[in-house]
């Protein structure tokens, strides 16, 4: 019997959010107003970093099985800026304080430096409809 490859990987399915981040992050900087299209694309990234951050998790599972607890622990921290970013883009859009998006975005650039975007490849149907899903999420009560 041969082995079970499995096509669709944590690592590749984090690599396609980081690509959707990118492109969504270049189309925001050519935007000028906050409309419908920038809220679904806030959103859309918020799922993004949000499905980034559960990942991490299942990513580092197989070396804490191998007991590499310094290498799990090192990508852990490299990845920790991801759900802070969702968290300060939910409560930005939660309490509808759109000015605080440039500032969010900027120090959100430099993680997505490495993505090269020659053509973008996202079409708007990806980020249709998000704001509203986000909005119809319970906010947890923590």
């Amino acid at each position: 019997m041969g082995r079970v490859i499995k096509t669709d990987s944590t690592g590749k399915q984090r690599n396609q959010l980081m690509r959707t981040c990118a492109e969504i992050l270049r189309h925001l900087s050519q935007k000028q107003d906050v409309d419908d299209e920038v809220r679904d694309m806030v959103a859309t990234l918020v799922f993004s970093l949000r499905q980034i951050d559960d990942g991490i998790d299942r990513s580092i599972e197989a070396w804490e099985k191998r007991d590499y607890w310094i290498k799990a622990e090192q990508f852990r921290t490299r990845w920790t800026w991801v759900s802070l970013a969702a968290d300060q883009l939910t409560a930005m859009i939660r309490s509808d304080d759109w000015q605080q998006l440039p500032a969010i975005i900027m120090r959100l650039y430099p993680h997505f430096a490495d993505i090269k975007i020659t053509k973008l490849t996202r079409k708007p149907s990806t980020w249709a409809g998000s704001y509203a899903r986000l909005l119809r999420e319970q906010p947890d009560l923590a």
